[in-house]
């Protein structure tokens, strides 16, 4: 389900549209019966690598006794949860999926009072605890690179506390030479398991190139893509920050491999509570500059654990009287909504008096398969969407004042469906006919 090039959103169009301004001077001097030029290639945009799925997940990594546990255990367990609307429940020991706020959910739940709720979520695996040399299989090395591989995102929980009750893997706290660790031990390990592949490809050599030129061209462009993405790894660089390199063919290349660097983070700061509530550390400092150099654009989120467990056994009055107490909040929901967008999933919504549904999709998926998420059938026999973006349709108030407006739309199999459209698919599936 990869996008062609033609679909491709550029991920700095306003960057790249005000570098390319001109004055009405120098529009005067252009020679307008010039040939037309050869369309560029579209620059891809970070959202195109992955797993074009909806059933993407996220993973908690981090160097033991950082607290990974202890939120991960607070995204299962927390009754509290419910208050803020979104509840958790556990799917097998390391697995949980984890519901997420949305006001636009709970507005059109409001408009419809249906028969049935279904709200989005998000899953998250706990990922055993890394040490250094997990690459070469010190530890448990090889679980947690195996685990790791099997997710779409990665929340790097790190450990900005001192404790002297909780020991740390390597006697001190430091964060930094945490991260590092762990961004070295995934980066061996890609260009360990992509060697293995570039040796593989290479034996395939004489016999691609005795089929036909387009197999012997197909595997010399795959073997210069995978050359390119070794020097970029061996350079001591993350897949995921090359797309001012990549090419689209580079982008299915690294799909296809699915190395680790390639995939997404962001980083949840452990704090004590004095430092959570008032919103500084000393790591702080030194967290940030390391994002902004390795992972730029990256979330960073302080949260903390030890708070967040004593809020498990609360109900829903004992938390609110606990945030008053203590005048802070949880970030449990921010972590959440966050690590959701950073897998690029995004939502649609079916609305009627029967179910209102928020459903999952990659960015990137068009109306047909869209509508394939709710059914096969439904992306089998599409015929259109009819589309109402939700922010419209909140100002409007109502479907039918959607319609007086002309913001009621039918769309084909071209739409690219967007965050939040509340959509209605036709669809006529017929059996075909035996032979």
């Amino acid at each position: 389900l990869k996008p062609s090039p033609a679909q491709v959103t550029l991920a700095h169009g306003v960057e790249g549209g005000a570098r390319g301004l001109i004055s009405l001077a120098e529009v005067s001097s252009i020679d307008l019966a010039m040939a037309p030029k050869k369309k560029e290639e579209e620059k891809p945009g970070a959202w195109m690598l992955g797993r074009f799925s909806k059933n993407l997940k996220v993973g908690l990594v981090g160097m033991p006794n950082v607290g990974k546990s202890t939120l991960y255990n607070s995204l299962s367990k927390s009754h509290h949860a419910e208050a803020a609307n979104f509840p958790f429940c556990t799917i097998d020991p390391n697995e949980t999926r984890a519901f997420m706020p949305d006001d636009r959910f709970n507005w059109l739940v409001e408009q419809h009072h249906p028969k049935s709720e279904v709200q989005p979520f998000l899953t998250v695996v706990d990922i055993a605890g890394l040490i250094s040399g997990a690459s070469k299989g010190e530890g448990l090395g090889n679980a947690f690179l195996s685990h790791i591989k099997a997710v779409d995102g990665i929340i790097h929980v790190m450990r900005a506390f001192e404790d002297d009750d909780v020991i740390h893997a390597e006697d001190t706290v430091d964060p930094v030479r945490d991260i590092n660790t762990i961004s070295s031990e995934l980066r061996i390990k890609d260009i360990s398991d992509l060697k293995g592949v570039i040796e593989q490809h290479n034996k395939k050599r004489t016999a691609e190139a005795a089929k036909t030129p387009q197999a012997k061209k197909r595997w010399e462009e795959t073997s210069a893509s995978y050359q390119k993405i070794l020097k970029w790894l061996e350079d001591g660089k993350d897949a995921r920050n090359g797309m001012e390199i990549w090419t689209n063919f580079d982008i299915d290349v690294l799909n296809e491999l699915q190395l680790l660097t390639a995939k997404p983070v962001l980083f949840a700061v452990n704090m004590n509570l004095h430092d959570y509530k008032r919103k500084k550390n000393k790591f702080l400092k030194g967290i940030f500059d390391w994002v902004q150099v390795n992972a730029p654009g990256a979330a960073i989120i302080p949260y903390c654990g030890a708070f967040e467990n004593d809020l498990i056994e609360l109900d829903a009055a004992e938390t609110e009287a606990k945030f008053k107490e203590l005048e802070v909040t949880s970030a449990l929901p921010k972590i959440i909504r966050t690590a959701f967008s950073v897998v690029n999933l995004i939502l649609f919504y079916t609305a009627g008096p029967d179910e209102v549904r928020a459903w999952i999709i990659r960015k990137g998926y068009k109306a047909p398969q869209a509508a394939g998420v709710i059914h096969t059938d439904f992306e089998r026999g599409f015929i259109c969407a009819e589309v109402m973006a939700f922010d419209e349709l909140k100002e409007k108030g109502s479907e039918n004042a959607m319609k007086a407006a002309g913001r009621y739309r039918q769309e084909g199999k071209g739409y690219e469906v967007q965050d939040g459209d509340v959509i209605f698919f036709k669809f006529n599936v017929t059996t075909s006919s035996k032979k």
